[in-house]
């Protein structure tokens, strides 16, 4: 398994960082690892809901399939879903918010067979990515 985590303070109340991360249509403006929704973002946010998602991680193209896992508006958005080679992955967004500004960490996780075989590489290109997409997040609500 490989578990990874980043976090930023984005100048900006939670509600507005919320909209701008579940706001599938504009992804690709921040989420570094994002390179299409081949069917649209899920239909309805909300737990048990559905959504395949193309992604490029360390310069190799994966389509994920995507469960919303818990949901919380403002607060908690986790997902977890299945990618090629057997991997199993999860993101959980958690949004805390602290006055006019919101403290937002995203937490991955990586697991399967292929996982163990570049376990250290993965680490550091998904911790990368993913405090590439908080910097582009706070540009684009902050």
């Amino acid at each position: 398994m490989a578990e990874v985590s980043a976090e930023a303070r984005i100048e900006a109340p939670a509600g507005k960082v919320w909209a701008q991360l579940t706001d599938f249509a504009s992804y690709g403006q921040w989420n570094a690892t994002h390179t299409s929704f081949p069917q649209g973002g899920p239909e309805t946010l909300e737990a048990g809901a559905t959504f395949a998602e193309n992604m490029k991680l360390m310069g190799f193209p994966a389509e994920v399939n995507w469960t919303v896992e818990e949901l919380e508006p403002e607060r908690v958005f986790a997902i977890k879903g299945k990618g090629p080679m057997g991997v199993l992955v999860g993101n959980r967004y958690t949004l805390t918010p602290d006055g006019d500004a919101t403290t937002v960490r995203i937490d991955g996780e990586f697991t399967g067979a292929a996982v163990s075989l570049m376990a250290g590489k993965l680490k550091d290109s998904a911790t990368a990515a993913l405090n590439e997409s908080l910097r582009k997040l706070g540009g684009l609500v902050g």
